[in-house]
């Protein structure tokens, strides 16, 4: 029953051990063996013996590991040296490491409890029976002092602790309720599986895309919807090329006229949608005329038809303030040729020269 306790409390402290949180240290299950020397409690009248140790055990955390032991060990008595005396048990050891790091060994304190049983021969003479046997077991708690090292793959421990073993039936020291041991052992430390992998680096912080402005077009990243424009392009608030002039195909005028025709509003609406689209964008409104007439009254003209494209913009929710001009350029800047090779009129080059532009200023 003492054993079955014990063992219960051994599972209970390794589950203990494989929940605790191991992040930053070797969590690994790792096997122990160890020999020494059990310098026995004088008043036992048994001689000192070697024993062997067999354990299992972790690190619950970067300086505490807990091991499950077995021991044994099989002195002889003093006086008949021919009668049996063996000892085996069961502990469950704590260790506080003090670790430093770049120290080859490193110290650490033992505290334990465990279950140590005694099978203990007696000379029963006169009795027929003889030698008698006792078998006993009783409670055991253990503190020490350690040095343990990592030798890459195994470690090393070398250990001096004292047991307390409660023993009160001992045939041959009937006044003692106690013996005192002195364990002094080396040992091994193997690690079960593969070594952890050193863990991730951690992402690096995400940039702040509002800080950035990857091809330098004046528009930060969060809000620029073409990011792969050219240098030297004009760039709309959302990072998009503009026209650098936004020509209004369509608006154009009757001979001699500066009054927009129908078909013209529907063109300078497309053109005001654009500027709602684009609020930063900043254009001048100019006006043209073909080669009819003097350079004087073309200029006028040109000038009557910017205005009357400025005022339609203006009155459609277009801030005046983004509105260079009105501008008027006469006949000075044709798109299409007013004239054919031959020195004859071209009446479709003329009508195409009449027209108004917005440029861009921004």
């Amino acid at each position: 029953m003492k054993i079955r306790l014990l063992s219960t409390a051994l599972l209970a402290g390794l589950a203990f051990a494989q929940s605790a949180s191991a992040q930053d240290f070797d969590d690994r299950w790792y096997v122990t063996g160890s020999v020494g020397m059990n310098i026995q409690d004088n008043d036992r009248g048994t001689r000192n013996a070697p024993f062997v140790g067999l354990g299992l055990g972790k690190f619950v955390s970067q300086n505490w590991s807990i091991d499950g032991e077995l021991n044994y060990q099989n002195p002889h008595n003093d006086a008949n040296q021919n009668l049996n005396w063996s000892q085996y048990g069961i502990s469950l050891d704590a260790r506080r490491h003090f670790i430093t790091e770049g120290r080859g060994w490193n110290p650490y304190v033992l505290m334990g409890l465990g279950y140590q049983r005694s099978e203990e021969e007696f000379d029963a003479f006169p009795n027929p029976v003889s030698p008698g046997e006792r078998e006993d077991g009783n409670l055991a708690a253990k503190v020490g002092v350690g040095l343990q090292t990592d030798l890459g793959r195994v470690g090393m421990r070398t250990e001096l602790a004292y047991r307390a073993d409660f023993d009160d039936t001992s045939v041959h020291a009937v006044d003692e309720d106690h013996f005192g041991d002195i364990l002094a052992s080396v040992g091994v430390v193997i690690p079960l599986g593969p070594e952890a992998s050193a863990p991730a680096p951690a992402a690096p912080a995400a940039a702040n895309c509002a800080d950035m402005d990857d091809d330098g077009d004046g528009v930060n990243n969060c809000n620029d919807k073409c990011p792969g424009s050219q240098s030297g392009q004009t760039i709309g608030p959302d990072g998009c090329p503009v026209p650098v002039t936004i020509d209004l195909k369509g608006v154009n005028f009757d001979f001699d006229k500066s009054t927009l025709r129908p078909d013209a509003i529907a063109i300078l609406n497309e053109a005001i949608e654009i500027l709602k689209r684009y609020p930063e964008l900043k254009v001048e409104v100019a006006g043209h005329t073909d080669s009819k007439g003097t350079d004087a009254y073309n200029q006028a003209l040109s000038e009557r038809r910017s205005r009357a494209v400025y005022d339609y913009l203006t009155s459609n929710g277009v801030d005046a303030s983004r509105l260079a001009g009105p501008n008027g350029y006469g006949e000075s800047r044709p798109i299409a040729p007013n004239q054919n090779d031959d020195g004859s009129d071209n009446p479709e080059g003329r009508a195409r020269n009449r027209r108004t532009e917005l440029n861009v200023q921004n």
